[in-house]
């Protein structure tokens, strides 16, 4: 790659690829007027395709493959960088403050590289596997967490009854709610839906969680990093080993 360097060994490269690609996103919404539905899929937006093409335009010429939620799997020369252009994108569509773009790139041990961009407050996630997690360039550690009962719990979807938390709170961005738990605006995240969400909605934020001391796991036992377009997962997450197992046996209690 030139000066650029060795995309394939180099997590220092890939880590400043990701966050130009986050930028190119932050640079193609400064325009961006149309927010409604692409004309597309049904859960499709225009917002959706301009970050898409955004992320395209960066990644490819670079040599990455990419697998997007909005284009499907790309293949290049260099590791693979599982992204949702927008997460988020029905609250981004309705002016409410929580979506975000977010990347991982996988190597052949799993998830190696991620950046995660709040592009409402502009705040940056990163992790590279075995370095950490950071915001803003600052190291972040959950380096304890509540019992079930004193936790305040971000959701997706609708559970069907109180799964023993303090509070819960539904906010729309997967990968903005694990992050959220990273950081210790939460305690933790439960995926109440059934299999609703693909790879690039969680797999960024499930190697910050990690990196960050939180335990990310399957609903059911499955593998989170799959590079397949089709796969649905259902994440669950804690601040630590105790609350993240209070949270799992719950979530398989429906």
């Amino acid at each position: 790659m030139g000066e650029h360097g060795d995309i394939g060994t180099d997590a220092s490269v890939v880590l400043s690829d990701l966050h130009d690609a986050a930028d190119a996103v932050v640079v193609a919404f400064t325009s961006q007027e149309d927010w409604g539905p692409s004309g597309g899929r049904s859960d499709q937006y225009a917002s959706d395709v301009v970050a898409d093409r955004a992320v395209h335009d960066l990644l490819d010429p670079l040599g990455y493959g990419v697998l997007s939620e909005e284009s499907g799997l790309t293949a290049g020369s260099g590791p693979t960088v599982v992204v949702d252009p927008l997460d988020g994108s029905t609250n981004a569509s309705r002016s409410l403050p929580w979506y975000s773009t977010c990347f991982c790139a996988v190597d052949d041990e799993g998830p190696w590289v991620a950046v995660v961009a709040d592009l409402v407050t502009g705040c940056r996630y990163d992790a590279v596997r075995g370095w950490g997690a950071r915001k803003d360039g600052i190291q972040i550690m959950r380096e304890s967490a509540p019992s079930l009962e004193e936790s305040l719990v971000a959701v997706s979807g609708l559970p069907p009854w109180s799964l023993g938390w303090g509070q819960f709170r539904a906010f729309g961005s997967v990968v903005l709610d694990l992050c959220a738990v990273a950081d210790g605006r939460v305690d933790g995240y439960v995926d109440c839906s059934k299999d609703a969400h693909g790879v690039w909605d969680y797999l960024a934020a499930s190697l910050i969680c990690e990196e960050a001391g939180v335990v990310v796991a399957d609903a059911h036992g499955r593998d989170m990093c799959v590079l397949d377009p089709e796969a649905r997962r259902t994440p669950v997450a804690g601040a630590g080993p105790a609350l993240a197992e209070a949270l799992l046996e719950a979530r398989q209690g429906f």
